[in-house]
């Protein structure tokens, strides 16, 4: 099959390493920088090249700002059977845009980024693929995702939103609380550097991503949740109420 990639990024450049040796592989990126990394595959710098290479699905790996941006730039250079898609993290805009685009689509989540995850070992990660999709494009990512022994989960794009709010609204929101009342700890116990760690990884991604993640109109309700059990947590202990402790620990063990 032929793939066109949109974007060499982290998640670009994994994409066309995994793609290109079973698939003749094309990657579109302005960048030339980007490129460094990029073998085994057709270079390309402005969309216009896509037309030559004629792809047969095209996997859109932009920043998420761009994603539609991105889409419309190459559309025009795509033939009308072309399979286009997307790794967005957020899907809000996206499936009016698949809607109204003329092209069959496919849409997933990778849920392991690039900075936590151990690309080299996936057995533990979560993917989604988007169950409103063409299947011949569902069936492809599975395929592929199976390989990589991830496991896979069909949602639609309300219930994908609903997850991410839930699944990525959380531990964002928490850790940047936590990393906003951060001071500098001459001697850290293992918790807190851990709790750094992950800070510090989570504010090495893109801020659009991170914006886009809370703004989800699911995630305040999660972002509620947290204050609620804060308050409480932060009642108990003003009060110095053992009982109330235990039972509240129990609660989290439960949950964990």
């Amino acid at each position: 099959m032929r793939i066109q990639i949109l974007g060499a990024g982290k998640m670009g450049a994994f994409f066309a390493d995994l793609l290109s040796f079973d698939h003749e592989v094309a990657v579109l990126e302005k960048d030339p920088r980007r490129m460094r990394f990029i073998y085994n595959a057709v270079r390309m710098q402005s969309p216009e090249e896509i037309a030559d290479f004629a792809p047969e699905l095209l996997i859109n790996c932009v920043t998420l700002n761009h994603t539609i941006e991105a889409f419309e730039a190459v559309t025009p250079y795509l033939n009308k059977n072309c399979i286009i898609s997307d790794i967005a993290s957020v899907k809000t805009d996206l499936k009016p845009y698949y809607e109204q685009c003329g092209f069959p689509y496919v849409s997933t989540h990778p849920m392991f980024g690039p900075t936590f995850a151990n690309l080299a070992n996936l057995a533990e990660e979560n993917t989604i693929i988007i169950s409103e999709g063409v299947h011949l494009g569902k069936i492809f990512f599975k395929d592929i995702y199976n390989r990589l022994k991830l496991n896979v989960f069909e949602y639609t794009f309300e219930e994908h939103d609903r997850v991410v709010a839930y699944s990525l609204g959380i531990p964002f929101a928490s850790t940047l609380v936590f990393a906003a009342t951060m001071v500098h700890q001459d001697a850290p116990g293992t918790t807190f550097k851990r709790h750094q760690s992950i800070a510090r990884g989570l504010l090495s991604e893109d801020d659009y991503l991170l914006t886009e993640i809370l703004f989800n109109p699911r995630t305040p309700r999660q972002i509620s949740r947290i204050q609620e059990k804060l308050t409480e947590l932060q009642d108990i202990i003003a009060e110095k109420d053992s009982d109330k402790m235990k039972k509240f620990l129990e609660d989290v063990r439960k949950r964990v």
